[in-house]
């Protein structure tokens, strides 16, 4: 079953929120750090900026990616 890896350097996040409004099923904002984050569900590892995500979340999560306007978020399909 195929997945997306989503990536978030998250140290050059700058708190737009673009993600989470086109994505909330995927991305949050960290209330510790107004950061962008992976939602716990789809983390990896506990790593905010890491997470694998269901393929059927690949449009709002591709959307949020492009949206971004410091462009920090990777997709990336994995088998």
């Amino acid at each position: 079953m195929a997945k997306l890896k989503v990536t978030i350097d998250r140290d050059q996040c700058i708190s737009d929120m673009a993600c989470v409004s086109l994505c909330p099923e995927v991305f949050e904002m960290n209330e510790n750090d107004g950061k962008s984050a992976i939602v716990a569900k789809y983390r990896v590892g506990g790593n905010l900026g890491e997470g694998e995500v269901p393929v059927e979340l690949e449009d709002c999560t591709k959307s949020a990616a492009e949206a971004c306007p410091v462009s920090i978020i990777k997709v990336e399909k994995v088998e």
